[in-house]
């Protein structure tokens, strides 16, 4: 194809001009994000991430579980802080709010969802543009993570976490997958592909855990920062 270069080059000026002016403001609204999540969070206490499918319907078993995990955490002292979205995230909002706990979502701007839940304190409610932002909130703040079934957005907050743990740019934390017979298909790719091909140690598979029921959540949770954290303080 042939195209006149003049027009290339006029082109080229006028874009690149727009997006470097685009650059720079997008700049400050990062910086106004983080500052604002960090202004929530900053006095949070010890607390515990929640993952999980904004599709999980009130009569599903997970979000029986994921109700009953946010009343356990608040009976505990501990803050829960989900994606502040329906579904497992609702439940666990729910259930810690229910128990008299604090209840914290950090909410993602997206067409098909309308706004956080109901079940989140006025002062832990935020909702961020930017996804690596909102990421970076759970994994600062959070000590324990815990992921039910989900999608992508699900997977892509798990091994966030799991790439931290691993790679030591965080102190190790408890990971905790809910629901054997959802994850075990996951494992054994990791395990009889991943491992097998030389893709990871055999040690990463011991940086999560198996769960089936909100009690062994808590065990896991408790039981590690007894043996392995005298605390639970920010990880960054």
């Amino acid at each position: 194809m042939n195209v006149d270069k003049r027009v290339i080059r006029k082109f080229e000026k006028k874009t690149w001009s727009e997006i470097k002016s685009k650059n720079s403001w997008q700049v400050f609204r990062i910086m106004a994000e983080f500052v604002e999540g960090f202004d929530a969070l900053t006095e949070i206490g010890p607390s515990v991430t929640v993952f999980g499918s904004a599709r999980t319907k009130p009569d599903d078993t997970y979000y029986k579980i994921a109700y009953d995990l946010g009343e356990l955490l608040a009976r505990e002292g501990l803050t829960v802080i989900t994606g502040g979205g329906p579904g497992v995230m609702e439940a666990t909002n729910m259930g810690a709010m229910k128990a008299g706990g604090a209840s914290a979502g950090v909410g993602i701007e997206l067409p098909f969802e309308a706004s956080n839940n109901a079940y989140i304190d006025a002062d832990k409610n935020i909702t961020f543009r930017y996804f690596f932002v909102r990421k970076l909130m759970f994994l600062k703040y959070s000590q324990a993570f815990v992921a039910f079934p989900g999608g992508l957005g699900t997977l892509d907050e798990l091994f966030e976490s799991l790439t931290l743990s691993q790679t030591g740019k965080t102190p190790k934390f408890p990971i905790l997958l809910v629901g054997r017979d959802y994850w075990s298909g996951l494992v054994d790719w990791l395990t009889e592909k991943v491992l097998e091909e030389g893709n990871i140690n055999k040690d990463d598979l011991e940086l999560f855990r198996l769960v089936d029921t909100a009690e062994e959540v808590m065990d896991a949770i408790t039981g590690f920062f007894a043996k392995f954290r005298k605390e639970m303080v920010p990880n960054f």
